[in-house]
C-alpha cells in the first residue's frame, strides 16, 4: 500500500527551518489514514526512546524500523564512548546492544577513532559531535545528520510507509527545536553524564 495523496497534501520539511506543520496534526492525519500495520510502527516511533522500545524496533520485520533504530544505538554508543573517554569512565560497561559499532567500541578503546574506519560508512560526522562545545548545536548536529540519514534511506521510496515514517520523524526534530531552550539542552548533556556514573562500578 502506497500514500501517494496523503504525501503530496503535506508541506515540504527543511532541516533547520521551522515545522510548518503541528505534530498534533500529524497525529491525526496519519492515525485516520495509516493501516493498522503502518500505524504500529509509526506507534513505536513516536513512544519514548528507552531499553524496551530499542529492543522491539531493533527486532521489527521492517527494514527501516530496524535501521533506524540501529543507527540512532550506534550514534549514541559513539557519543557515550567518547564522553566516556573524557571523564575517566569505563567505555565498555557503557556500551549499548549488539552490532559492529558496538562491538568496535568495546574492543579498540586505545584508538583515537575506536577503529570506526574500519567499518564500511561514514562515521567522522559522529565522531566529531563529541567536538562541539555548545551543547545546544551539538544536539542540533546530532539532528542534522539523523535527519540526512532519513532523507537518504528514502530518496527513491516514493509514497511508501517508510516515507511516511521519515516524514514524521522529520517532523518531529523541528518541532523539538522549535520549542528547546538552551537551559533544557544543557540537562539532556547533564543527564547522559550523570546516567553513565550511575552505571560505573568501583574497585573495591
Amino acid at each position: 500500500m502506497t500514500y501517494e495523496y496523503l504525501l503530496a497534501g503535506l508541506p515540504e520539511l527543511k532541516v533547520g527551518s521551522d515545522a510548518p506543520v503541528s505534530l498534533e496534526k500529524l497525529d491525526e492525519l496519519f492515525d485516520e489514514q495509516l493501516r493498522a500495520s503502518d500505524k504500529a510502527y509509526l506507534d513505536l516511533l513516536r513512544a519514548p526512546m528507552n531499553e524496551e522500545t530499542l529492543e522491539q524496533g531493533l527486532k521489527a520485520k521492517n527494514r527501516f524500523i530496524r535501521d533506524w533504530f540501529g543507527f540512532n544505538q550506534d550514534m549514541n554508543n559513539v557519543l557515550v564512548a567518547q564522553i566516556c573517554r573524557k571523564h575517566g569512565f569505563d567505555v565498555k560497561t557503557q556500551i549499548v546492544g549488539e552490532g559492529e559499532v558496538a562491538e568496535q567500541l568495546r574492543t579498540h578503546t586505545s584508538q583515537k577513532d575506536f577503529g570506526l574506519n574500519e567499518l564500511p560508512g561514514d562515521y567522522q560526522s559522529i565522531l566529531a559531535l563529541a567536538q562541539i562545545e555548545d551543547l545546544m548545536q551539538r544536539e542540533k548536529a546530532q539532528d542534522a545528520i539523523r535527519f540526512e540519514w532519513l532523507q537518504d534511506r528514502t530518496e527513491f521510496d516514493f509514497f511508501s510507509p517508510e516515507m511516511v515514517f521519515a516524514y514524521y520523524l522529520e517532523a518531529l526534530m523541528l518541532h523539538r527545536w522549535s520549542i528547546l531552550t538552551i537551559e533544557e539542552g544543557e540537562k539532556i548533556f547533564r543527564d547522559l553524564v550523570k546516567d553513565i556514573k550511575k552505571g560505573v562500578k568501583l574497585e573495591a
